[in-house]
């Protein structure tokens, strides 16, 4: 399946055209098997999916990686459904460390286990026709200095890159809150340490940067996108890292969806709701429509003129520095 093959030709079930194409994080059903989820995002009408390497949902580390990749891919294919390949299962490499190891821990070998994952995702990614491998630094460990902490990325991260050079998949790195890489800021300055290799792109989380960046929600996009490829989108409120369902949080979304338009993005903008597995058919089904009813609101509103708006510090904390960053995944 090739990585466009959807972009921009994709319907709504309504048949009308759509700029942009919509995915939903399998992270947020769980409780589904593969092919059950993929079928419930076809018959709703998504166009794509997000999906996240885990033991219940193409197991990485399991056997037979090659031949079950196939069938996901012929699967996709089946249901016209593009896909993103996530690596951010909170337990497949350790079922006692949340996220764990990660690319800075001091072990070298446990950051080797984490390279290896993801290299293997590239992989996968490649033989699904995937547009873009996702993934993030992890959380500084304990002990480890802010300088150490960039060298182990920068280290552990090239011959990802590099795998990811030879599979032409784009490697996109989402900056997440309580992370080393927690903003679009220190995004670039990763870029900047690794001589701004190629296959390096960015995820972007609309919620996140209504939770800590100095940006809007639709500023950050406009800025972000010489880089973008990969969004994940959730509603959020500010200096609180949570993943809430549309209308719950703070962000006005039909500006934010006119700038994804704008810049031309072709990759999917994928729902993230990790904690909201247990009534994930819901949640799939109340989201897609949520969003298409914002996108043809920013297709009528008029052009905004103002200048970039920025927000006031979080008020809860810098969620930059805390852990309720990775809680929230």
């Amino acid at each position: 399946m090739s990585p466009d093959a959807n972009a921009h030709t994709s319907k709504s079930r309504a048949g009308a055209v759509s700029s942009l194409r919509f995915g939903y994080g399998t992270n947020g059903l769980a409780d589904l098997r593969l092919d059950d989820a993929l079928a419930l995002l076809s018959d709703l009408g998504y166009d794509g999916v997000g999906l996240t390497l885990d033991h219940m949902h193409l197991d990485p580390l399991a056997p037979d990686l090659a031949a079950r990749t196939r069938r996901v891919a012929h699967r996709l294919d089946e249901l016209g459904l593009g896909v993103t390949v996530e690596t951010g299962a909170r337990y497949v490499l350790d079922p006692r460390r949340k996220h764990g190891p990660s690319l800075l821990d001091p072990d070298p070998d446990d950051r080797a286990r984490r390279v290896g994952l993801l290299v293997r995702a590239v992989r996968v990614a490649a033989d699904l026709g995937a547009h873009a491998v996702h993934c993030f630094s992890g959380v500084v460990p304990q002990g480890t200095d802010t300088d150490t902490a960039w060298k182990r990325l920068t280290e552990t991260l090239s011959p990802v890159l590099d795998a990811a050079a030879s599979a032409g998949i784009a490697l996109a790195v989402e900056p997440e809150p309580g992370h080393l890489l927690a903003t679009l800021a220190d995004f670039h300055h990763l870029r900047s340490a690794l001589g701004d290799p190629e296959p390096l792109g960015l995820t972007l989380d609309i919620g996140h940067c209504q939770c800590l960046e100095p940006l809007s929600p639709a500023d950050c996009v406009r800025a972000a996108a010489p880089w973008l490829r990969h969004v994940q989108i959730e509603d959020m409120r500010r200096g609180v890292h949570e993943h809430l369902p549309f209308g719950d949080g703070e962000i006005d979304f039909p500006p934010v969806l006119a700038a994804l338009a704008a810049t031309g993005y072709q990759g999917l903008t994928v729902v993230e709701l990790p904690r909201h597995s247990h009534a994930g058919p819901h949640f799939a089904a109340h989201s897609l429509p949520f969003l298409r009813h914002a996108e043809r609101t920013a297709a009528t509103a008029s052009p905004a003129s103002a200048p970039p708006r920025r927000h006031a510090a979080p008020p809860h904390g810098a969620p930059s520095t805390t852990h309720e960053g990775s809680s929230t995944r």
